[in-house]
């Protein structure tokens, strides 16, 4: 008799709903083979983090979102799920630790200034980097993980001089990057990476990932996941 693995998430009718993207990271993740301590910034509606707490039950997961809208869904997801997290609500920037984490993962936000801006508020918070600016998000990942540990995230692939440059500059490693297209013939336009601190491991480029194809339906198959809406 089969388990059922689903994992239900609370979403809000008109607020920020998760998409590919995050499926696409934790997919990502989940190779790395996660264990110790986990930190999931930018929580959400808890996808992250819960799919790494479901499929590697022996972590210790924390998650941190800034908007209290966004906890609310968090923690109602993983008490609905049955998964244990300790859910934060605070920026990232301004939190105290007890300890230092082995793996921080984001999907942060990395919409760019030029972008079409949402009229609401939750989404903006959600989408636009200028919220969290990229160099002041790896400032304090660098200083929340332990020695060696691993930062990991996407990101929009066409900024990708300023995302090297910026992990560089907190004494990050990148070791593993992968770009993510639409279609074969089309340009990358998410990027997923892999860093670590003071790593010498060589960077490894893998194979792209095309959202058309048969691994993509293989992710979403493997996931499992299954929106509920949240009524207050």
């Amino acid at each position: 008799m089969s388990i059922d693995k689903t994992l239900y998430l609370f979403q809000y009718k008109d607020g920020y709903r998760y998409n590919s993207d995050s499926l696409i990271l934790y997919d990502f993740i989940s190779k790395l083979n996660p264990k110790g301590t986990v930190l999931d910034v930018g929580s959400g509606s808890g996808i992250v983090g819960l799919l790494i707490k479901r499929d590697f039950p022996n972590i210790e997961l924390f998650q941190i979102d800034i908007q209290s809208l966004h906890v609310k869904l968090t923690k109602k997801s993983a008490e609905y799920n049955k998964l244990k997290s300790i859910v934060l609500h605070t920026d990232i920037r301004e939190a105290k630790f007890d300890r230092k984490f082995d793996f921080i993962v984001t999907n942060p936000p990395f919409y760019s200034k030029g972008s079409q801006k949402s009229e609401n508020e939750t989404l903006k918070i959600s989408r636009y980097a200028d919220i969290l600016p990229f160099d002041e998000l790896c400032k304090v990942v660098s200083k929340n993980l332990n020695p060696r540990g691993s930062f990991v995230f996407c990101y929009d692939a066409k900024q990708i001089d300023t995302l090297l440059s910026t992990l560089l500059t907190y004494k990050f490693k990148v070791n593993e990057i992968r770009f993510v297209h639409t279609k074969e013939n089309r340009d990358a336009s998410l990027i997923l990476i892999h860093a670590r601190k003071s790593s010498k491991s060589l960077c490894k480029i893998e194979y792209p990932l095309y959202m058309d194809s048969k691994e993509m339906e293989n992710i979403y198959k493997s996931t499992k996941t299954k929106s509920l809406l949240w009524v207050d």
